[in-house]
């Protein structure tokens, strides 16, 4: 990877962790949890939320992981529900700002068109570059986070769907991260897809858009 492409990823991934962690916070937070707003979690300062060695992992390896936030089930109304939405909240956010970016560029793309941008414009080649790295980024947070694989949140929510024992969850969980590192290190060091994320992404981001990026 460059450093160019390096730096057109780093908004994204920044505006993505941030914006996720967030979300799992303000969703305790009104389902009557303090527990990550005393923390101080509840805010969209990136230095609260981001794990250095985390953030690193994503640049040089394509995975990562950001602080997690803390919520106590006790104070939870319905807690196998709240919990579940408390998972959710964080890939669904991503979602949203994948698809916010997406129109941003598709607005921006209007306005290059139209003439109000100038196509010899380098800043604006430069933005348009951050915005779509940005949308693919946030999309592929949505879906990698939903991977029913511990400890991401996709896993959170079967477990609150299921009501497992909690014998069973532990084995799950011990087995989780071992096989995610797994699929993880195969994908990108094996020439064998077992989930298509960066497809997935891509055809998001096309829908969106409005274009295919199937040859990118």
């Amino acid at each position: 990877m460059s450093w160019q492409t390096t730096l057109y990823l780093l908004p994204g991934i920044l505006l993505g962790l941030t914006v996720h962690e967030y979300s799992h916070a303000f969703c305790a937070w009104k389902l009557g949890d303090n527990t990550a707003r005393d923390l101080g979690r509840l805010t969209l300062n990136p230095i609260k939320h981001i794990d250095i060695i985390g953030f690193i992992f994503i640049i040089i390896a394509g995975f990562g992981w950001a602080k997690p936030v803390q919520f106590n089930p006790a104070n939870l109304k319905r807690p196998r529900l709240d919990k579940a939405l408390i998972a959710a909240a964080g890939p669904l956010s991503n979602f949203v700002l994948g698809i916010i970016l997406v129109f941003s560029m598709r607005g921006f793309t209007f306005l290059f068109y139209n003439g109000y941008i100038s196509p010899d414009s380098v800043a604006a080649e430069h933005v348009y570059y951050i915005l779509f790295y940005g949308a693919t980024i946030n999309f592929g947070l949505f879906i990698f986070n939903l991977l029913p694989i511990p400890p991401l949140d996709g896993s959170h929510i079967v477990f609150s769907t299921l009501n497992l024992k909690p014998e069973i969850e532990n084995i799950i969980r011990n087995v989780g991260m071992p096989l995610l590192l797994v699929i993880i290190l195969v994908q990108k060091y094996v020439d064998v897809t077992i989930i298509p994320i960066g497809k997935i992404v891509m055809s998001l981001t096309s829908f969106f858009l409005g274009l295919d990026l199937s040859a990118i």
